[in-house]
């Protein structure tokens, strides 16, 4: 089974249309839609930024190998003033 996520827009009906590519011509599927309102987000959160919910507190301080090192990231180009 296969999960697919989409975050649509409703036209000036209120409808939505898409395509879904299942597999093989003639092949046989289940389809089922689940629609909901998409929540509105603060626009300070991570998910108003377009970050999958938790995400972030998930993934911050994952690396836990100890020879992971940060490289030099070199020196920004300098550029002239703007007026």
């Amino acid at each position: 089974m296969k999960t697919v996520r989409m975050a649509m827009t409703a036209d000036g009906d209120g409808n939505v249309h898409f395509d879904l590519p299942v597999g093989p011509a003639g092949s046989e599927v289940e389809v089922v839609v689940k629609v909901r309102p998409k929540p509105a987000a603060d626009a300070g959160t991570p998910e108003s930024r377009g970050w999958p919910p938790g995400f972030i507190e998930r993934t911050a301080g994952s690396i836990q190998d100890p020879a992971f090192r940060r490289y030099p990231q070199g020196e920004y180009e300098k550029r002239l003033e703007l007026e």
